[in-house]
């Protein structure tokens, strides 16, 4: 398949891909994953997943809506 020979991917596989999301918490995180992985590879999301949770309060769409501008720039760095 698509994602053998990838720990990291096969787990991804095996227990996300297609699986209804039914929390917003997760619904956001894949929309932002998802956003940022215009023209990359899935894979390269997946490897750089803990760096975004770091970056963005773990996807806490409350926290990140109330981001002031210094954040914002820092996450521009």
């Amino acid at each position: 398949g698509w994602c053998k020979g990838d720990a990291l991917y096969e787990a991804y596989h095996d227990l996300e891909w297609g699986v209804p999301v039914q929390d917003d918490e997760t619904f956001y995180e894949f929309l932002l994953l998802e956003t940022f992985q215009a023209g990359l590879s899935w894979i390269t999301i997946l490897r750089k997943r803990e760096s975004f949770r770091k970056a963005f309060d773990h996807f806490d769409y409350k926290k990140i809506a109330n981001y002031d501008e210094t954040k914002i720039q820092e996450l521009l760095q």
